[in-house]
């Protein structure tokens, strides 16, 4: 799989059972490359069929990274992206092993998310301090961190 998306020209990463695509594209040619990144995900397809699996693209995601004014002129053209013959929508934003990347890469819904699980963990954590060791709280505390 890894020879048929480098052939395409684009970069992936494999985590467990994902892979991750990567596709850069400059605003003035989004079109071509998103044709690029339909070929490749169809010859991705073609190759899970000959060996009997099946890609599951209704699990894919698309997000398109860039500044403001990129995507200010990329967003009428980009939505929505063809991934294995189907549709998708753009995301806003996206989780990859365990961080929430956004289209700015500005991490502010990611920062959210990590400080009210630290809220949420800590305010367990309160509930059964009476019952804790003061090492053990301390480690409890610092596992948030």
């Amino acid at each position: 799989m890894g020879d048929i998306i480098t052939d395409h020209g684009e970069h992936c990463h494999w985590y467990a059972d994902d892979t991750q695509l990567h596709l850069a594209m400059s605003v003035d040619n989004t079109a071509v490359g998103l044709a690029v990144l339909a070929a490749c995900t169809a010859d991705v397809k073609q190759w899970y069929l000959q060996i009997g699996l099946q890609l599951n693209p209704d699990k894919s995601e698309a997000l398109v990274v860039g500044t403001a004014n990129q995507l200010c002129v990329v967003d009428s053209s980009v939505s929505p992206v063809s991934v294995a013959g189907v549709d998708l929508p753009v995301a806003e934003d996206m989780k990859v092993l365990g961080v929430v990347l956004d289209l700015r890469l500005t991490f502010h819904k990611h920062v959210s998310i990590v400080v009210w699980s630290c809220n949420y963990h800590a305010q367990d954590i309160r509930h059964i301090r009476h019952l804790l060791t003061t090492e053990s709280a301390q480690t409890l505390a610092c596992s948030l961190i």
